[in-house]
């Protein structure tokens, strides 16, 4: 069995790595191979390219290709020749994962979406301080970040969420932040589904889905995890605010997750 993890916008596969794993050796033992590609322009995948390679599809279907050889170099048979993966995606990741199950780049079995941040708008207003950062870093560099600290779109966040709000500056202290800036303008542009009725069409092909989200969050907004949630058909966890205690969001996400997984597999 091989479960795969997928990273946020502007983080790396040590994320994911670092929040999930505990939770899949809980749920399926510590033989299950775990994947967590870098995605493009983001930890040890080193190349930025052109903006349209930031197209959601494209993204998607270099994570599969990172799949199948990591699986390959473990002497493992491939996904279609073992059983079906399991993917676990935050944020972006989120948006990949679900790519991914839609567009059938990878035999899935069951899609974990974590915090989702990606709906079927472009550019939606949650994902707008990332453009802006974007900007900011290519024109700027790092420096830039007190520039940043007075613009609208961070204030509106600080004011909801400290938490979420260091998050967004820890962008500007990103290994190679400036060189990459093109994915902080260009990846929020993508829609991760077309509308509701594209969604509903995962359980029908036998994928089940959980859902997770957290209230005060303005990047990964609670109601639109709900939406994900109606229109998958899964069911939804709800984790307390970062702002209430990451240690204890961590803990309860792990929790959740290794429950789900340990149910689906009865």
């Amino acid at each position: 069995m091989t479960t795969v993890l997928l990273h946020g916008l502007g983080a790396d596969r040590r994320q994911p790595l670092e929040l999930f794993t505990p939770a899949v050796h809980a749920a399926v033992g510590p033989d299950e191979l775990i994947v967590a590609p870098d995605i493009r322009a983001h930890g040890g995948f080193l190349t930025v390219g052109e903006p349209d390679d930031f197209r959601l599809d494209r993204l998607a279907a270099e994570v599969a290709a990172s799949v199948r050889e990591a699986i390959d170099d473990a002497g493992q048979p491939s996904p279609e020749a073992s059983a079906p993966l399991t993917v676990i995606g935050i944020s972006l990741g989120a948006a990949l994962a679900l790519r991914l199950a839609l567009d059938e780049l990878l035999p899935i079995e069951r899609a974990v979406f974590v915090r989702p941040s990606f709906s079927d708008l472009s550019l939606p207003e949650n994902l707008r301080p990332f453009p802006v950062i974007g900007q900011i870093l290519a024109d700027a560099g790092p420096a830039g970040i007190d520039e940043f600290r007075e613009r609208a779109v961070f204030q509106h966040v600080a004011a909801v969420s400290p938490a979420g709000a260091r998050g967004l500056l820890a962008q500007f202290t990103a290994p190679d932040a400036a060189r990459r800036a093109m994915r902080l303008v260009e990846i929020p542009r993508n829609r991760a589904f077309r509308d509701d009725s594209e969604l509903a069409g995962l359980e029908p092909r036998g994928i089940r889905s959980l859902v997770i989200g957290a209230p005060r969050d303005p990047v990964h907004p609670y109601a639109l995890a709900e939406r994900w949630a109606a229109g998958l058909g899964a069911p939804l966890v709800e984790l307390p605010a970062r702002d209430d205690g990451l240690q204890a969001q961590t803990a309860l996400v792990r929790e959740g997750i290794a429950r789900w997984l340990q149910h689906t597999r009865a």
